[in-house]
C-alpha cells in the first residue's frame, strides 16, 4: 500500500472530478444488479468500422515492416492522405511535411498542445460547457483558464465583444468546438470570420476541434478554420477519425495548420511517444479514401435518429429544434433538478445513461447530453422506459 505522504501532483489534484469515470461505476453496479442498461452516455459510435478499413488493417499487419517504430510525424502516406481529404472536403491545402501531425487521437494531441505551449499562470480561454480535453489539458499545464459562458439565447455561440479587452490582452490560447460537443451547436462562417480577426488582433493561438463536421445533416456544410484567410497563421485544426468511421478505439486523430505550432507539438510528442503504429496509418488511409457514399450513410443514421429521439420527447415535454450536426441532444432538466441529480434518476428508474452536462464545465449545468449512439429500436425502449417513470419536462 502506498504511504498518504506520497501524492500526486498538484497538476493532478487541480483537476475536477471526471464525471465519465464516475458514470463506469454506476453503470458497472447498475450491470451488477442486473439492469438491462441503454448506454446513451459517451459519444462512443456504435457499429463495426468499415470493412475496406479492417481488411487494410489485416493486410498491413502481415506486412514485417510496419512492426517496427513509426516515425514520429507519422507515415509519409498518412499524412499526404490527409491533406487530400482536406482539399477534398474544404477546399484548403496544406504541406504535408510541415502542416500536418498524426495523433493517438485528438484527445490526446488536444492535451499535448497544452503541454506544449502553456507555462503556469498563462491565461486561456475555454468556453463553457466545452468538450473536458479543451480546459483539463490547461489545468493540467498550469495554466488560468478564463470559462467564456455560452448561453442557448446566443445559440450557444462565443461571444466575442462580451470578452474584456483587458483579458484578451492577456490570452494566450483560444481553445473553441463547432459543431459543438456538448450542446451539438453550429457556427456560421461570419464567425470563424470574427474569431480570426480577433486572435489576430489580440496575438492569440487559436485551437478548434473539428471532430464533428462530418457528421452533418440536412445539407448543413460546417465550415473548417483553415478556409478562413490568415486562419493558419495563428491557428491550428484537430480532426479524428472516431466518429465519422467508427474508429474511436482505434486512436487515430490529426493535427493541421501552423507550421510552427505543429512543429512544437511534435517536439514534445517526441519525448512522450512513438506515434501511431504504422498498420493503423494504412487502415487509416483507407478510411480517409472512403467515397462519399459512405459518409451519407453515415449522416442518414445519425438524422434517422435525431429526427426520431426529437419526436419521442417532443411528447415527454421536451421542445427540442432538429440539430445540424453532431452525435449528440443538449436536453434541459426538468426545472428544480440538477443535472447529476436528474442523471441519476434516470439511471436508477429507467437504465438509461445521460451525461450530466456539468461534466462540461460550469455552464453546463441544468442540462444534459444524450448521444445518439443506438438504433432506433433501442431509443424507442428508452423513450418508453422514460414515459413508464414518468420521467417528464416540466
Amino acid at each position: 500500500m502506498i504511504s498518504d505522504w506520497i501524492a500526486p501532483a498538484e497538476r493532478i489534484q487541480k483537476l475536477p472530478p471526471y464525471v465519465f469515470a464516475r458514470l463506469d461505476e454506476l453503470k458497472a453496479k447498475a450491470r451488477e444488479q442486473g439492469l438491462d442498461l441503454i448506454d446513451l452516455g459517451m459519444g462512443n459510435p456504435d457499429g463495426a468500422t468499415p470493412q475496406p478499413v479492417i481488411e487494410a488493417a489485416i493486410k498491413a499487419l502481415q506486412n514485417p515492416a510496419n512492426h517496427g517504430y513509426p516515425p514520429f510525424e507519422g507515415t509519409a502516406n498518412f499524412r499526404q492522405a490527409i491533406t487530400n481529404w482536406y482539399r477534398r472536403r474544404y477546399g484548403v491545402d496544406l504541406d504535408p511535411d510541415s502542416e500536418v501531425l498524426p495523433l493517438l487521437g485528438s484527445k490526446e494531441g488536444l492535451a499535448h498542445l497544452a503541454i506544449a505551449y502553456i507555462n503556469p499562470g498563462d491565461l486561456i480561454l475555454v468556453p463553457s460547457p466545452a468538450y473536458p480535453a479543451h480546459f483539463r489539458g490547461p489545468i493540467i499545464a498550469g495554466g488560468k483558464v478564463h470559462s467564456l459562458i455560452l448561453k442557448p439565447e446566443n445559440d450557444w455561440l462565443i461571444d466575442l465583444a462580451a470578452i474584456p479587452d483587458s483579458i484578451a490582452q492577456q490570452a494566450k490560447i483560444l481553445y473553441f468546438n463547432y459543431p459543438s460537443n456538448p450542446t451539438a451547436a453550429t457556427a456560421p462562417r461570419e464567425f470563424f470570420e470574427e474569431i480570426v480577426a480577433f486572435a489576430r488582433k489580440y496575438e492569440i493561438l487559436l485551437v478548434h476541434d473539428l471532430c464533428y463536421a462530418e457528421l452533418a445533416f440536412d445539407g448543413y456544410q460546417p465550415t473548417s478554420l483553415l478556409e478562413i484567410e490568415g486562419a493558419k497563421d495563428i491557428g491550428v485544426e484537430f480532426h479524428t477519425l472516431s466518429k465519422t468511421y467508427n474508429m474511436a478505439g482505434w486512436r487515430v486523430g490529426f493535427v493541421v495548420g501552423n507550421r510552427h505550432i505543429i512543429q512544437g507539438l511534435r517536439t514534445l510528442k517526441t519525448n512522450l511517444d512513438y506515434g501511431i503504429f504504422a498498420a493503423l496509418q494504412t487502415a487509416a488511409e483507407t478510411a480517409l479514401q472512403l467515397s462519399d457514399d459512405y459518409l451519407h450513410e453515415v449522416q442518414e443514421r445519425y438524422r434517422t435518429r435525431r429526427d426520431f429521439l426529437i419526436q419521442g420527447l417532443a411528447e415527454l415535454g421536451w421542445n427540442l429544434s432538429k440539430t445540424k450536426a453532431t452525435m449528440y441532444l443538449w436536453v434541459p432538466c426538468p426545472v428544480g433538478m440538477s443535472s447529476t441529480e436528474f442523471a441519476l434518476k434516470v439511471l436508477q428508474q429507467t437504465g438509461v445513461v445521460v451525461t450530466p452536462g456539468n461534466a462540461f464545465g460550469v455552464a453546463g449545468e441544468g442540462y444534459v447530453r444524450i448521444s445518439l449512439i443506438a438504433e432506433c429500436d433501442r431509443l424507442g425502449e428508452a423513450l418508453h422506459r422514460l414515459k413508464q417513470a414518468n420521467i417528464r419536462f416540466h
